[in-house]
């Protein structure tokens, strides 16, 4: 398996604890992620061994009962440095890898952040699939922007 990275960055209009403080609200990026819904699988809701799922599909919010239509992504924290960096591994059937999402001070009243993955899969299919992960990751990262204002 090949890694595969993927990255953006935009600039959020609000300070760095703002940020980091409605990204790690890990439910509540249901309302912003492109046809996804998000829960807590543990009973640790912050930090190292925290737990996740996020079930993307057009119909997300029937969740299991039509889980043939979209893609379960179960992750947990690896690294928490609030309010800066937060690392994920992907523990999930399908989706294996890491992820990162830093936030980066650039007054007290913008931020900046840094979403990347890296996916564990053959070359040929991330190629495929990376234009999709992509835009879908965009759209949902300017509609969280949107969110902050």
């Amino acid at each position: 398996m090949a890694d595969n990275h993927i990255a953006l960055t935009l600039t959020l209009p609000c300070g760095v604890q703002r940020a980091w403080s409605e990204i790690t609200n890990w439910e509540k990026q249901g309302s912003w992620m492109l046809q996804t819904s998000v829960w807590l699988t543990s009973e640790i809701e912050s930090g190292p061994g925290t737990e996740i799922a996020a079930f993307t599909g057009p119909l997300h919010k029937f969740f299991p009962r039509f889980k043939f239509l979209g893609v379960l992504d179960t992750m947990v924290v690896t690294q928490w440095q609030p309010p800066h960096v937060c690392d994920v591994l992907h523990t999930g059937k399908i989706i294996k890898g890491t992820g990162r999402f830093e936030v980066v001070e650039i007054d007290s009243q913008s931020s900046q952040f840094n979403w990347s993955e890296i996916i564990w899969a053959p070359r040929i299919v991330f190629l495929i699939l990376k234009p999709a992960l992509y835009v879908g990751v965009w759209i949902s990262l300017r509609r969280f922007a949107r969110t902050l204002r």
